[in-house]
């Protein structure tokens, strides 16, 4: 084989290919040859890679964050529809290139700083200690997904970018002018003067004719368009229908009683305090001092010995076995013997007891038999389940099986695939039930689902009512209205336009007001957060003319005004003077959030940072966006 491979070397063929891995390796680079294409990188900035599974973590945690700020719980769909999985892939390049750029030129914390930051997070301490605990460390991150060198590295990045922030906002002010500018366009007041056009102001709109209302249904095809609606039929194995039926047997229920009597029972509880000790001679010097009376307290700190409160504890939930036993055997405000328990020396002294409660049979009855009714329902609904197979095996339809296993047959009303009925109201449906029913053709049926608790349904589609645009006749007074309505709007923006090129043209407000029966009203000094009377559109377009300058808006009812820019005053100099003072730390901040966007921009060129969404989708399992002629050119 040696010999071919070298007769192959010297072939024509072999040279052309080695001539052509040679261009590869000059354009592309030997890395790129052999490693580029492996690498499946969310993210690349510099020598720094996002994973995958480490972007699907972040979006995971993001995405939580979201459903806690909003209080309900949000679907990827809804995620992909606003593009939000985009944009936090874009944020998390920029936060990548940042830290890649500051660890490029050296900005990161010390090894002692970072440890430092560590052993100061609470969820690190143990629980009896209240020190920081490795094990406990290693518990929490594993408990969160994450191993320690990517959670230390987030830390590192985090830390060098607050060093970062700090050196640049030390010292930053914003100028004084940037406040005052600030004052004068929030404090500046305008004088106007306007008139409304109202309905009276134009002719009564005629009732619309067929073809206008098909017309209008068209142009709002997609608000009218009714969703898809199904009728469903359900099968329904639920426990709390068979528990009424169960009969509890007495024999069962003491034997019951004592399987479980002890679990039931209160325990003795004890409320202690443990001093640990460094050796044997301190231990009875904190055994003599608190026989004597001193507070445990002042005892641990003239000992170096640090004091463990229990307050209110079980024997079982004392961590060392053997200060439980010590414990356990005081009398209240004794003191033991030094202790060598599992954990060191200690000294034991008991503050107070609190007695254990044996429960009766009587007292335990109620909790029992509801727990042997629901264990037997939960029987009884596994075997009305095989039944309703066993007759689905043998041929029979959904409600043909539901009635030999006694399985409850409900036929729900035409509902969409949000549970919403046609009057708009939704049903209590669980979402489970609705996506299993939306997984069906029309006629199919399911197979036996879990719907959690210890019930499980199964679905038939009776019938699909695709989505489409309703029959005129159906809708034909809300359009009515609706029509007429935009109709009135739209003469009204007409005839509010047409006044207005008057007024401008040199006649009076007051002349063109009286010409509708129409009275003008002046208001002086409204501010940019309107006045009395002055609505939102008014008080807007009202502040982007000049003076004497005339403009239409939206009224506060239904109506538009024309109104006329009268006066414009900028703020008295004192109040002026002590707000654009006010105003400078924001405008601090505003800079400083600008510059570290501008940052942030920067470090991405500067380390040629790279996102590929489509790995970005695949790894939250979405479909990726199409490419546009435009990306597709740029590969």
């Amino acid at each position: 084989m040696l010999t071919a491979f070298r007769k192959f070397a010297k072939s024509p063929v072999a040279a052309g290919l080695i001539g052509l891995l040679i261009v590869a390796f000059g354009v592309w680079g030997i890395n790129d040859i052999f490693r580029g294409q492996i690498s499946n990188s969310v993210i690349q900035s510099g020598s720094r890679q996002v994973s995958p599974a480490e972007f699907k973590r972040m979006f995971e945690n993001y995405k939580g964050q979201i459903e806690q700020q909003s209080g309900r719980r949000i679907t990827l769909d809804e995620i992909v529809k606003a593009r939000a999985h985009l944009r936090f892939l874009d944020d998390m390049a920029s936060q990548e290139s940042l830290s890649a750029f500051l660890q490029k030129v050296r900005i990161a914390p010390g090894k002692d700083l970072l440890l430092a930051q560590i052993r100061e997070i609470p969820a690190f301490f143990d629980p009896i200690s209240g020190k920081f605990s490795k094990k406990q460390y290693t518990q929490a991150l594993a408990r969160e997904g994450l191993t320690e060198g990517t959670f230390e590295q987030g830390l590192r990045d985090e830390i060098a970018q607050n060093h970062f922030a700090t050196g640049m906002v030390a010292g930053l002010r914003a100028p004084r002018i940037y406040g005052a500018l600030q004052a004068g366009f929030g404090l500046e007041t305008r004088d106007v003067s306007y008139f409304e056009v109202g309905p009276n102001a134009i002719e009564r709109v005629a009732p619309p004719t067929d073809a206008q209302l098909t017309q209008f249904m068209k142009e709002n095809a997609a608000q009218l368009t009714r969703p898809e609606f199904r009728q469903v039929t359900v099968a329904l194995f639920t426990a709390n229908a068979a528990e009424g039926s169960v009969k509890i047997d007495e024999a069962e229920l003491h034997k019951r009683f004592e399987f479980r009597k002890d679990s039931l029972s209160q325990a003795e509880r004890r409320s202690f305090v443990q001093l640990t000790a460094k050796d044997p001679a301190a231990a009875q010097k904190i055994a003599a001092a608190l026989q004597a009376g001193q507070d445990p307290a002042a005892v641990a700190k003239a000992n170096g010995a640090q004091i463990v409160p229990y307050q209110n504890k079980p024997k079982s939930a004392v961590a060392d076995r053997m200060v439980a036993d010590a414990a356990f055997a005081l009398q209240p405000g004794q003191v033991s013997q030094p202790v060598r328990g599992e954990l060191g020396l200690a000294v034991v002294k008991l503050l107070d007891v609190s007695p254990g409660q044996q429960v009766t049979f009587e007292q335990a009855r109620p909790q029992l038999e509801a727990e042997l009714r629901k264990e037997a329902a939960t029987g009884a609904v596994y075997d009305q389940v095989q039944k309703y197979e066993q007759a689905r095996e043998g041929g029979a339809s959904l409600a043909e099986a539901a009635k030999v296993s006694g399985a409850r047959v409900v036929s729900l009303p035409p509902l969409t695939k949000e549970g919403q009925l046609p009057n708009g109201q939704r049903l209590a449906a669980p979402p489970a039930l609705l996506e299993t029913a939306w997984g069906l053709s029309q006629g199919g049926e399911s197979d036996v689902e879990e719907a959690g608790n210890g019930e499980y349904y199964a679905v038939k589609v009776d019938k699909v009512l695709p989505s489409a645009l309703p029959k005129l006749d159906e809708v034909r007074p809300q359009l009515t209205s609706a029509w007429t309505m935009r109709e009135t709007v739209r003469r009204m923006q007409e005839k509010a336009d047409q006044l207005a090129e008057k007024v401008r043209k040199g006649e009076t407000l007051e002349v063109a007001a009286k010409s509708i029966g129409a009275n003008v009203r002046t208001v002086d000094n409204v501010g940019r957060d309107g006045a009395e009377g002055v609505g939102r559109d008014l008080t807007g377009k009202l502040f982007t003319e000049k003076t004497g300058e005339t403009f239409t808006a939206r009224g506060e009812r239904l109506a538009f005004v024309v109104g006329k820019v009268d006066a414009i005053h900028a703020p008295a100099g004192p109040m002026a003077a002590r707000v654009a003072e006010d105003r400078r730390p924001q405008v601090t901040m505003q800079i400083l959030d600008e510059v570290g966007g501008e940052a942030r921009t920067a470090a991405r060129k500067a380390m040629k940072t790279k996102t590929w969404p489509d790995r970005a989708a695949a790894a939250l399992g979405v479909e990726p966006e199409p490419a546009t002629p435009a990306d597709k050119s740029k590969k």
